[in-house]
């Protein structure tokens, strides 16, 4: 534990040094950092909980399996339904006709 406490103190003030800010989540409040919280969620349902790793070589596996998916070939609800790649190609398209318009 005190190994952990060295590194967040080097941290905090290497990110006070830079003037940067964090942002602070308390205990027990996850809708402070719902993105995360909701990714953590779906990691834990759609993968974790489906799965029996026998190996930590077999995790990796499965867990990038479950990465390449959600990321190529899931739709996501805050995406108006389309996949992440897709999106991603749109925004390229756009980008490479001069950023009219918009990519969703």
């Amino acid at each position: 534990m005190a190994k952990k406490k060295f590194i967040a103190k080097a941290i905090k003030r290497w990110l006070g040094e830079e003037g940067i800010a964090t942002a602070y989540i308390d205990p027990g409040k996850p809708w402070q950092n719902g993105s995360n919280e909701s990714f953590n969620g779906k990691l834990r349902d759609e993968c974790l909980n489906m799965e029996w790793f026998a190996t930590r070589a077999e995790a990796k596996v499965k867990v990038e399996r479950w990465r390449v998916h959600y990321n190529q070939a899931r739709p996501h609800s805050s995406l108006d339904y389309q996949t992440p790649a897709r999106v991603m190609e749109k925004s390229l398209a756009l980008a490479g006709q001069g950023g009219q318009g918009r990519a969703v």
